[in-house]
């Protein structure tokens, strides 16, 4: 008995511990939006903030890419797939969007991907889906209709909302690619592992693309202005590199192995929480009631599509906040 006693308290404690580790990761990621919007407006392209926040946080997983070297030989196309559409594409398109959107709006528009990840399973692979997923998209679908307030003409920036939609895009072609690239049980591959393979990958794909050598490098030793105050943009780079990537990144892992996949998904929905409270404190930008309230509608929607696994004989891929709490995910339940 007094085993059992002491067996339960630790197992307490963990989960104590592992949901710690995961409010800090949805406060982590959270903040990504809020710090590099003032650089953008402070002249950096939003493709070279984003280059900046992923080669900087590559150099720094660099040894445990080392340390995981075998993974180049062993899930070659799940490290293409996760550089260039969990690290590049994601975070190039939501980049790119809060430079003409509030970042509250991108970061919901943005969670469609559950919805859409079940809308290509049901259409696209002709699987079926349980009814609460359908609930789940339509809820989604609804909310999104009043973060955009299509009543009003759609007065939200379409380029935007299309840059927003790109995002959303990406992560579900990485959640697919997820689906039929990897298998379950001891052949998993470790999480910590394809972030940082994901990590180079996508920094040498922006290499190429946003040309950090045609940078105004002169940005990064000024201020940028958030919301009237003055901020070093060399503290705003680190804090999008060091706490909203690579802190994020490898708290978001650890906790999911310490929680079960169901309250891992409701604290990473806290995630577009924190970006719309930062954003409103930080930058100023205020959402209306209808927003907010569109907003509320767009995170229940993608929880119940979360924890609504479509019918299939082996786990289907479905968001928990991004795609390294699903790989998280996958190395739990082996």
């Amino acid at each position: 008995m007094p085993v059992q006693t002491i067996d339960s308290s630790a197992g307490h404690r963990g989960r104590g511990v592992g949901l710690g580790l995961a409010l800090a990761s949805a406060v982590a990621f959270g903040g990504s939006g809020v710090a590099a919007k003032p650089l953008i407006e402070a002249g950096l392209d939003p493709l070279h903030v984003v280059w900046l926040r992923v080669a900087g946080a590559a150099l720094v997983m660099l040894p445990l890419a080392v340390r995981h070297r075998a993974l180049l030989r062993r899930r070659p196309a799940l490290l293409a797939g996760f550089g260039l559409l969990g690290v590049a594409g994601v975070q190039a398109f939501y980049f790119a969007s809060i430079s003409r959107l509030p970042v509250g709006v991108a970061l919901l528009i943005e969670y469609l991907a559950p919805a859409l990840v079940l809308g290509w399973v049901r259409f696209v692979q002709r699987r079926p889906v349980t009814r609460a997923a359908a609930v789940g998209v339509v809820l989604a679908v609804g909310g999104l209709a009043c973060v955009v307030e299509v009543w009003s003409g759609l007065s939200i920036d379409a380029v935007g909302l299309l840059l927003a939609l790109g995002a959303a895009c990406c992560q579900v072609g990485y959640f697919v690619l997820s689906d039929q690239g990897t298998d379950s049980g001891a052949d998993t591959p470790d999480p910590l592992g394809v972030i940082a393979y994901g990590l180079l990958v996508g920094a040498a794909v922006l290499t190429v693309v946003a040309r950090p050598w045609s940078m105004d490098w002169s940005v990064l030793g000024g201020t940028a202005d958030m919301n009237g105050t003055s901020v070093a943009a060399a503290l705003l780079l680190s804090w999008i590199v060091l706490v909203a990537t690579v802190v994020a990144y490898v708290t978001g892992v650890v906790s999911v192995r310490r929680l079960s996949p169901q309250v891992a998904t409701v604290v990473a929905c806290l995630e577009a929480v924190v970006a719309t409270v930062l954003a409103w404190v930080l930058l100023g930008e205020h959402l209306s009631a209808p927003q907010i309230l569109g907003g509320v509608i767009v995170l229940l929607g993608a929880f119940i599509a979360q924890s609504s696994t479509p019918v299939k004989p082996s786990p289907d891929p479905v968001a928990s906040g991004g795609p390294e709490r699903e790989l998280s995910r996958r190395s739990t339940a082996a």
